[in-house]
């Protein structure tokens, strides 16, 4: 999986989907996201079926991409497919 939120870190690269959602979380928990919006993203990407629903969302789509709001403007929160898409 490769994982990225634009502007604020580079691409990187995960071999399992679960890592890069930790990854997203770690990095956008110290951005200045309002209490809702860090609420909303602390949700998607750490609760219990969060691998399981992106998974879908990967199979569905190629790719998840999510838009935050900071105060230098919008940044994309995004996970695409390197491989095989995979939950595991």
């Amino acid at each position: 999986m490769r994982a990225e939120i634009s502007g604020i870190t580079d691409p990187a690269t995960f071999e399992r989907l679960p890592d890069a959602l930790a990854a997203l979380w770690e990095s956008m928990r110290h951005l200045p996201l309002d209490a809702f919006s860090a609420d909303c993203f602390h949700y998607y990407l750490t609760r219990p079926d969060a691998a399981k629903y992106v998974t879908q969302s990967l199979v569905s789509n190629g790719k998840v991409e999510l838009t935050c709001a900071l105060p230098d403007g919008l940044h994309t929160v995004s996970v695409r497919p390197v491989g095989a898409v995979t939950s595991q």
